[in-house]
């Protein structure tokens, strides 16, 4: 799964695709109503690459769980973690990461789980690294032809001499 580029951040429902950069923070867009808005350095901006999830070993990346979680779906949203009750979505992320720490995982975290999980499954961001890899291979060829269209070398022109100065030709 790859999560670079999408963002949660503290105070605003849903997630966010970062769009762009400002001197003084991001250009930000909602996944839930494609508004863009700035999301300042000041406030508490999370990006989904860097969550991991407490298990009894250690520690498993957020991409990784989601990975697990969409195998188990075949792609398709998971349970709503608003109509659910808290002991369904801890057995549903039991059966598929049976270590997780159920002390340090609190229920806010796996409402935040399952909320971000369906999000992204909605709007078709999840993605096996099979189907990028088949996809990245698809557009590699593309880039070669454009490439060696680009590559053919250009006529040379003759040498131009410095301004003013002309060479007379003595015989």
């Amino acid at each position: 799964m790859d999560l670079s580029g999408i963002l949660s951040i503290g105070g605003y429902p849903g997630l966010f695709k970062m769009v762009s950069q400002m001197k003084t923070g991001l250009v930000v867009e909602s996944l839930l109503d494609g508004k863009r808005m700035p999301a300042y350095s000041t406030q508490k901006i999370l990006a989904l690459e860097d969550i991991s999830i407490y298990t009894d070993e250690d520690d498993v990346p957020l991409a990784d769980v989601f990975s697990l979680l969409f195998k188990k779906t075949a792609g398709k949203a998971g349970p709503n973690h608003k109509k659910v009750s808290i002991q369904e979505l801890s057995d549903y992320l039991a059966s598929v990461l049976p270590n997780y720490d159920k002390e340090r995982v609190y229920n806010s975290d796996l409402k935040k789980l399952f909320q971000w999980f369906n999000l992204l499954a909605e709007k078709g961001l999840l993605k096996e690294k099979e189907e990028e890899k088949k996809e990245v291979k698809a557009k590699k060829p593309a880039k070669k032809k454009e490439a060696a269209k680009e590559e053919k070398p250009k006529p040379k022109s003759a040498p131009k001499g410095k301004k003013g100065s002309t060479k007379k030709v003595i015989k």
